[in-house]
């Protein structure tokens, strides 16, 4: 499989970044394209999210470490806030709230 034929989520593109590291890992590549394309979009949401290349970095570390072990979705996240096809919760709306703080 080429790098250009790497999929990305429902709302995000795949960040180059990010498709580096998926290409230089068969099994994390191979659970990335047997999961839906919105579990995709909450890998590349988190990825993209966060304020410094340092954890920046440590995500796509650890998106390719999690998706070998088998995780479809990152673990303790909010779910991405971009997307328009469905209303953000009132849980995650609070949290936003609180951050924006």
């Amino acid at each position: 499989m080429t790098m250009q034929s790497i999929p990305g989520g429902t709302v995000h593109t795949l960040p180059p970044d990010l498709k580096k590291a998926l290409s230089s890992s068969r099994p994390a590549l191979d659970k990335w394209q047997s999961i839906s394309p919105l579990a995709r979009n909450e890998w590349i949401c988190w990825n993209i999210s966060v304020k410094q290349q340092k954890t920046r970095d440590d995500h796509i570390r650890r998106t390719v470490e999690e998706l070998q072990e088998g995780k479809s979705r990152p673990c303790c996240w909010m779910g991405c806030i971009h997307r328009t096809d469905k209303a953000i919760s009132p849980s995650i709306k609070g949290i936003l709230a609180k951050r924006s703080k």
